[in-house]
């Protein structure tokens, strides 16, 4: 029996709603961008222009924004797995959402090249040592800011409170939210941090940090031998935290692995932002 492709080609999809978060200026050395269903959802690689996609509520409860952006070892970004699916469910509860897809690295054009690739990134993402020498790159946290950006500018528009402008990164993702945080101006600064199943070793952190909500399973093949150390160096540094461990749920679990708690991953992060007060309208204003 021949075995199942790992990668299906898919043809892109529109994204009629899409804004340039840049001047078009496409790399060289990069092949042309690649659409495809992973695990039967849908992922891009050889991303060379940045752009946002407004996903807005009928009716926005309390101003409140998230930029959403997708992980996949810098080389991939699993859309359907972790941002559109939130965009949506957010929207649906009268969150703004905004889904980022930043520019990635360059991978080959042939798929057994390509495969070859990935698995070489994520057995570097699982090896600590190699791990610490992975940065985040640059044009990443550049994607990120200007996303920030372009929210605060257009917040009108939109029915967003520019004070409640977040960000809600899973795995590479989360790690470009941290950057993001790390080097961030006031106008690119995001409220609020969430990041899903993020490198959990400590790292260094600014004094009066935003708070931060975090989540990974514990079975994650990457990250569960770290400890928590991002969380005790965001608390230590005045920051509010909240964390979820689930039981189960293995590395890359969106919005929740069937069968395991982390089905409760937006529940969770909703009411986080509810507690917080984020979705509470000022002095009962009506931001539609």
């Amino acid at each position: 029996m021949t075995a199942a492709p790992l990668f299906v080609p898919m043809p892109p999809p529109e994204e009629r709603e899409a804004i340039a978060l840049h001047p078009a200026s496409p790399r060289r050395d990069m092949p042309a961008p690649g659409w495809f269903m992973l695990g039967g959802k849908m992922t891009v690689r050889n991303v060379d222009e940045a752009t946002l996609t407004p996903v807005l509520p009928d009716r926005p409860h309390g101003g409140a924004a998230v930029v959403i952006a997708a992980g996949g070892g810098y080389l991939i970004q699993a859309m359907e797995n972790e941002a559109w699916a939130q965009a949506r469910w957010l929207a649906d509860r009268g969150v703004a959402a905004f889904v980022l897809k930043y520019r990635l690295e360059p991978t080959p054009a042939a798929d057994d090249a390509f495969a070859a690739a990935l698995i070489e990134r994520f057995t570097k993402a699982a090896d600590p040592q190699a791990r610490r020498a992975m940065a985040v790159p640059g044009p990443m946290v550049e994607d990120a800011a200007a996303a920030m950006q372009l929210v605060r500018s257009r917040a009108v528009d939109w029915a967003v409170d520019p004070e409640r402008i977040g960000y809600l990164g899973f795995s590479a993702g989360a790690m470009i939210g941290l950057d993001l945080v790390g080097r961030a101006a006031a106008d690119t600064r995001p409220a609020f941090l969430a990041t899903i199943y993020p490198s959990m070793a400590r790292i260094a952190v600014a004094a009066d940090p935003p708070p931060l909500f975090a989540a990974m399973a514990a079975d994650d093949p990457l990250y569960s031998t770290q400890g928590y150390g991002l969380v005790e160096g965001w608390r230590e540094a005045g920051g509010s935290t909240e964390l979820h461990v689930y039981a189960g749920g293995g590395h890359g679990f969106g919005m929740g692995k069937p069968g395991t708690t982390s089905t409760g991953i937006m529940p969770a992060f909703h009411a986080w932002l509810e507690s917080g007060g984020w979705l509470d309208a000022k002095g009962g204003e009506d931001l539609t």
